[in-house]
């Protein structure tokens, strides 16, 4: 193997691990659900809509929590 490929391995190696951690950070925070009712239609058109702009429905929701509860905060 010569040197650039086994540094390019090494970078891999490393950017896997990373990937491992942050998923890891990211799924620890999130330890609570909400349940909500909805049509079954706006439910399927909602889902659809982030699939095409390329975001999940839970990343959606609760981006607009985040911004309700700032627009909302007391100072």
């Amino acid at each position: 193997m010569s040197k650039t490929d086994a540094s390019a391995a090494d970078m891999v190696k490393a950017k896997s691990k990373q990937k491992v951690k942050d998923k890891a950070k990211r799924k620890s925070k999130k330890d609570s659900q909400l349940v909500l009712r909805l049509d079954k239609e706006e439910r399927d058109a909602f889902v659809e809509l982030c699939k095409d702009l390329d975001t999940s429905a839970a990343r959606e929701i609760r981006r607009f929590i985040r911004d309700f509860m700032r627009e909302h905060e007391e100072d």
